[in-house]
């Protein structure tokens, strides 16, 4: 019964972490947009507002004309809205759900024996640094490297190393699924942080300026908007490697792959330059930036390397060719072995038992599917089934899956 109430747990949660990073991305993205887009008007009397830039937009049969001031408007006349929540929801659901998934269950997720035989309390502790000592790293070198002259190209040098060293160091301590998740966690720990320590309160800061009437440093304020700036371009560059790092979990050829922790950095870096050309298209066609297009030429050059590197080589293995029929005895004998463990009679993970003949014939789908077609199943091996077993219930599942 526990493991049901889980399961709707991570259901619900997995839906609420969806939603609200749509919202978050989609928020973000759109701000980037407009950095690009609003234009310095010549109209006097959004020149004597302090308007920098604005822009004309129409949607749902309306118009919109979003404007931007440089530091802060001299007066706010309506309500001001904050964009933070989505922030700290997408924050706060998925680490509920890692929890619910990952931690609860670090014997069967976190860890894998064959790379490190340690107990659930360590292996949570070190999941868990990982998250805080990553977003000290990164604070640091934005503080120390990010206003000085091309500062955040050694930003960005200095993170791209942090991340691939963080990327072998998880893979050589975890199961390779919960590694690649959290790499893609620590990266969003970063963002939300970001939003939470550096960009809303600096915009508080100028907003109690605005309202208090107290005069306030210039070049004060204009360090808050820099600052918080530059958090939100990194977070537009971390959204895309993110989001590959949270996918790839349901993909098992990519963390079972013998050098896995390379495929995560140039997955990750090929979404970043893809982001880039995003980032500055539309300041391209304005006449304010370079030409994107090599930025995502190298992201897509990266990507299709990876496709090809990693390509299978043609199966050789003599079982593969054989047709003799399997018949339900000799699948079954697998099952007992390989699988009763966690889907028998005295453990039904995911509600799934097929002990029994009914069972296996309810569930024959996902059995091929799981431990055929991705091999997901067994979790991390651990019960050990061969490619030979693999490949009996692949026979004997394309024949019919036969009960008898």
């Amino acid at each position: 019964m526990d493991t049901y109430f889980l399961d709707w747990a991570n259901l619900l949660l997995r839906w609420v972490h969806v939603i609200t990073a749509i919202a978050w991305i989609g928020s973000s993205f759109y701000f980037v947009f407009l950095d690009n887009n609003l234009i310095k008007p010549n109209s006097p009397d959004l020149l004597e507002k302090g308007v920098d830039g604005a822009m004309w937009a129409v949607h749902g049969g309306g118009f919109y004309n979003p404007q931007k001031y440089m530091v802060a408007p001299k007066k706010i006349h309506t309500k001001l809205h904050w964009f933070y929540w989505e922030a700290y929801s997408t924050w706060l659901s998925g680490f509920g759900l890692f929890t619910v998934l990952y931690l609860w269950n670090a014997g069967t997720f976190l860890i894998d024996k064959s790379l490190m035989d340690w107990s659930p309390a360590l292996a949570i502790t070190a999941a868990l640094s990982f998250l805080v000592v990553f977003w000290l790293i990164y604070d640091a070198v934005c503080r120390v490297f990010g206003f000085r002259e091309n500062g955040e190209g050694i930003v960005a040098l200095i993170m791209i190393v942090v991340v691939a060293f963080a990327a072998w160091l998880s893979c050589q301590l975890f199961a390779g699924r919960a590694a690649f998740l959290l790499v893609g966690a620590m990266i969003a720990t970063a963002m939300s942080a970001n939003v939470f320590f550096w960009i809303i309160p600096g915009q508080r800061k100028v907003v109690a300026a605005m309202t208090s009437g107290v005069a306030m440093d210039p070049k004060e304020l204009a360090t808050h908007g820099k600052r918080g700036k530059q958090r939100s371009i990194h977070n537009t560059y971390f959204t895309l490697p993110v989001i590959f790092a949270m996918l790839s979990n349901h993909y098992s050829f990519l963390y079972t792959h013998e050098y896995h922790w390379v495929i995560l950095v140039m997955m990750m870096l090929a979404g970043a330059l893809i982001r880039q050309f995003f980032v500055q298209r539309h300041g391209f066609h304005l006449g304010r930036a370079k030409n994107p297009l090599p930025f995502a030429l190298a992201g897509v050059v990266i990507l299709l390397s990876v496709i090809v590197w990693m390509r299978p080589a043609p199966s050789t293995a003599t079982v593969s060719a054989s047709t003799a029929p399997v018949g339900f005895a000799e699948v079954n004998a697998v099952f007992a072995q390989r699988c009763h463990a966690c889907h028998g009679e005295q453990v039904q993970m995911k509600n799934v038992r097929f002990d029994t003949a009914e069972g296996v014939k309810l569930h024959a789908l996902g059995i091929y599917q799981q431990a055929v077609v991705t091999k997901q199943m067994p979790m991390n091996n651990a019960t050990g089934i061969t490619e030979d077993e693999r490949a009996l219930i692949k026979r004997w599942y394309e024949a019919g899956a036969a009960l008898r």
